[in-house]
């Protein structure tokens, strides 16, 4: 009876996955699809598949932008919802998110200084758009490690993970002030070109940006599937994790660099996308009712690239040339999700289920 129930239970979440990836696969031809200029799913199976294009001029597009963004979509989409999920876990606090550590505004901030500063001396108007743009990646890199080397300086001597949460906030705090600053004291041209780099962007990676995007990502996805394990015994709280063998304060650095790995990263590619990760993991413990992180983690992997490839082709506008910020998409799901968590006091239940 108890191997019949297993096995059952095994195949319904095999199921499950194959669903969900068909999904993806599904929504990941359809936002290739849809745009301002419309193409055919039939060509669109045909350029996925390698054969011959009809139009070369679709191919043209598929190739150089709307492939790139599916693919960053899908993989941004995954990386923030692990993100989320890792947070809340640690700090056991559903309403943690993946920039809750001041990854968000250090990036912020370094690119703030490239703009703010790099433009009034005048060292960004002789670079190309490729070159300025791999600055702003580097820039926003370096701010998101500067947070992240004070995060891990400061964990390895706090032993209270709410207080690593109120250093996060306030080194968060302290980059939004600097920014500010930055920002009374600039021009109006300069200011702009900031707002945009915040609104968020899933297209404007090329291929060799998107080659080593990828691969980070790939890699921060694999961590967090290592960590699934040691997440599942911090649900239980800190005596029992001990008890089976955790050391806390290995385990926190490391969740600590895969989620600044992979905040940081996709903030200094596509700019902050706000709220995604911070309703994802309670998406998936809503529709699937499990808190297991070895379950989690792949569900929000594929949720994750699901929604954000919904939420995508939505701010695409089909059949119109204006495309909305994907960061204002996101927020009018997350916001209403957060006040309705808020109302109903439907927080998580942090206890280990099979």
């Amino acid at each position: 009876m108890i191997t019949q129930y297993f096995d059952t239970s095994i195949k319904k979440w095999r199921q499950l996955f194959v669903g969900l990836g068909l999904l993806l696969l599904v929504l990941f031809a359809l936002n290739i699809s849809l745009g301002s200029v419309a193409i055919p799913l039939s060509s669109v199976i045909d350029f996925i598949l390698l054969r011959p294009p009809i139009d070369n001029s679709w191919h043209l597009i598929m190739a150089k932008f709307r492939l790139p963004k599916a693919l960053t979509a899908t993989l941004v989409g995954g990386g923030l919802g692990i993100c989320g999920l890792q947070m809340q876990t640690l700090f056991r606090n559903p309403m943690a998110g993946p920039f809750i550590l001041g990854i968000s505004s250090g990036s912020g901030l370094g690119v703030a200084l490239v703009i703010f500063l790099g433009v009034e001396a005048g060292l960004l108007f002789e670079l190309s758009g490729i070159a300025r743009s791999w600055i702003m990646v580097c820039a926003a890199a370096l701010g998101s490690f500067g947070v992240l080397l004070a995060i891990i300086l400061a964990s390895v001597r706090l032993k209270d993970s709410v207080t690593l949460l109120i250093l996060g906030l306030m080194l968060g705090a302290a980059s939004s002030a600097l920014i500010s600053i930055l920002q009374y004291f600039s021009q109006a041209t300069n200011i702009q070109a900031y707002m945009m780099w915040s609104f968020g962007s899933l297209g404007s990676l090329s291929w060799n940006e998107l080659m080593i995007f990828s691969v980070i990502i790939i890699i921060g996805m694999i961590m967090s599937i290592g960590l699934s394990k040691s997440l599942n015994a911090l649900l239980l709280g800190a005596n029992y994790a001990e008890s089976m063998g955790v050391d806390l304060k290995i385990i926190r650095v490391m969740i600590i660099i895969n989620t600044s790995l992979l905040a940081g990263t996709i903030t200094a590619f596509c700019g902050p996308i706000a709220f995604f990760g911070l309703v994802m993991p309670h998406i998936a413990r809503m529709l699937f009712n499990t808190t297991n992180h070895l379950l989690l983690t792949p569900l929000i992997i594929l949720i994750g690239g699901i929604l954000m490839l919904l939420f995508d082709t939505v701010s695409q506008l089909p059949g119109i040339e204006a495309t909305l910020p994907i960061n204002a998409v996101t927020a009018l799901l997350g916001a209403p999700f957060v006040l309705y968590l808020l109302l109903r006091k439907r927080n998580v239940h942090y206890t280990f289920d099979k």
